[in-house]
């Protein structure tokens, strides 16, 4: 079994469209000029009701929101996209002088994707424009193939494996692309994932169905902002609190479908990190409550985790990440894991480390 891209014939692209909200005029036209001289097609709006209006029956691909404009406000704009199901999933960039932490805090419970500080600066905002288009034309990837599988899953069940294969190495990329030191993680993560549950007696079915729906566990992420994901130290609680909602959006993201890889995949996103004596997130589920996938990626992701050099920590080697699993260290508990599931780790701990020497940048 090989964790191999499957490249897809080119589908033609349309030209993004970004609506660009702001009532100052000098704004809208020195965003609007950066934008086009990329070749996107960009539409403004002088207030939030304008911008509303704009946006009903052909929502744009992203929309670039001020936050201070008379009548209402950015935030409240941003609430009633979200609230809208055609622009519910739509990426909105919220512009603005304030650089307080309250402000940003209050966007982001609007539903802001990211942020940008007045005066503009032309690269970060192609940059960020970029990043959010990535991810938009994925998540408009699977929900094309989900509306397609739903009415001819019985007929093109073969045909479109390829294409199931293709959509789960597009959205493990998003992650990649958000942050570089999650691309291995990412590729361990089917193996760990199907070295277990072999171990603990699936079938081959069901083993290829969790190696290739693990490495989206935290495709949540692409809804958390850039500067929480990348901060180079531990997370406030706050930020925190915040990072521990990529459970959620992951889950948003990948139900609702056929499949059973990305079925699996959304269980897993949902439930990885609940533990087994209920102090986990998000939902505080106890011991066999928690699906079977969350509480086997659990273990696994806690491994990865424990091995990994990150910018606040060094990496440890496998003899302390094993006894760390297994004994406990005081954050780390046997407890957090089901004891059949542990009891199979500690007979391949083995496999999981040859997996992580193997599988390194």
């Amino acid at each position: 079994m090989k964790h191999e891209d499957i490249v897809m014939p080119e589908e033609s692209k349309k030209t993004p469209k970004i609506l660009v909200v702001d009532d100052e005029e000098i704004n809208l036209k020195l965003m609007c000029a950066i934008l086009k001289s990329y070749d996107y097609t960009c539409e403004t709006a002088k207030n939030g009701i304008e911008a509303l209006e704009k946006i009903k029956g052909m929502p744009p691909d992203l929309i670039l929101l001020d936050i201070m404009m008379p009548g209402i406000n950015g935030y409240e704009v941003c609430r009633r996209l979200r609230n809208n199901p055609e622009t519910e999933h739509t990426p909105v960039v919220m512009v603005t002088a304030l650089t307080d932490r309250d402000s940003r805090i209050k966007g982001l419970d609007a539903g802001a994707n990211d942020f940008l500080t007045k005066p503009i600066d032309g690269t970060e905002l192609m940059v960020r424009t970029k990043n959010l288009l990535k991810i938009k034309e994925f998540e408009d990837f699977l929900k094309r193939h989900n509306e397609l599988l739903n009415a001819e899953v019985k007929e093109k069940t073969a045909e479109l494996k390829g294409s199931y294969i293709d959509t789960i190495h597009r959205l493990t990329k998003v992650a990649e692309y958000r942050d570089e030191d999650t691309a291995s993680h990412i590729k361990r993560a089917g193996y760990y994932s199907a070295a277990l549950v072999r171990y603990l007696g699936w079938t081959e079915d069901k083993v290829d169905t969790i190696f290739y729906a693990a490495p989206m566990h935290d495709i949540g992420k692409v809804g958390i902002p850039a500067e929480i994901l990348l901060k180079p130290g531990r997370l406030n609680p706050e930020e925190f609190a915040l990072m521990k909602t990529h459970t959620i959006i992951g889950f948003n993201i990948l139900s609702g479908t056929v499949s059973d890889i990305i079925y699996m995949a959304d269980r897993i996103a949902l439930s990885h990190h609940e533990r087994w004596d209920g102090h986990g997130y998000p939902n505080g589920l106890k011991s066999e409550d928690i699906p079977i996938e969350g509480r086997i990626y659990n273990i696994c992701d806690q491994y990865d985790a424990l091995r990994s050099k990150r910018p606040y920590k060094r990496g440890l080697n496998h003899e302390t990440a094993f006894k760390i699993i297994t004994e406990g260290d005081g954050r780390t508990l046997p407890g957090h894991f089901d004891p059949r599931i542990l009891e199979a780790f500690r007979e391949i701990a083995d496999e999981f480390n040859k997996i992580f020497e193997e599988l390194q940048d």
